[in-house]
């Protein structure tokens, strides 16, 4: 089981939304656009991009489907205490 991984997310404050950035990803478009577009998190201005990130360091409910993800993929919303999540594995 790996202990480290790189994310990148969309962080937005609706369920709504997070819907319409799954929307987004469907028709096609870059996960790194949408994230410098409309992610709330300062991560927006990498695409989103978190880096490598060990368990430990993130809200449990987000940590819990990153590691859970495979090299890749990207998540269905994820509601933590910071809003709603679309989180892309990248390594």
């Amino acid at each position: 089981m790996s202990n480290k991984v790189h994310c990148a997310h969309v962080l937005v404050k609706s369920e709504k939304e997070a819907k319409e950035v799954l929307e987004k990803l469907k028709k096609g478009e870059k996960f790194s656009s949408i994230a410098k577009s409309v992610s709330c998190c300062s991560s927006k201005k990498n695409g989103g991009d978190l880096g490598f990130f060990t368990r430990g360091k993130m809200v449990k409910e987000f940590e819990k489907v990153a590691f859970a993800l495979n090299k890749g993929e990207t998540s269905a919303i994820v509601k933590t205490q910071f809003g709603y999540h679309i989180i892309k594995r990248l390594e």
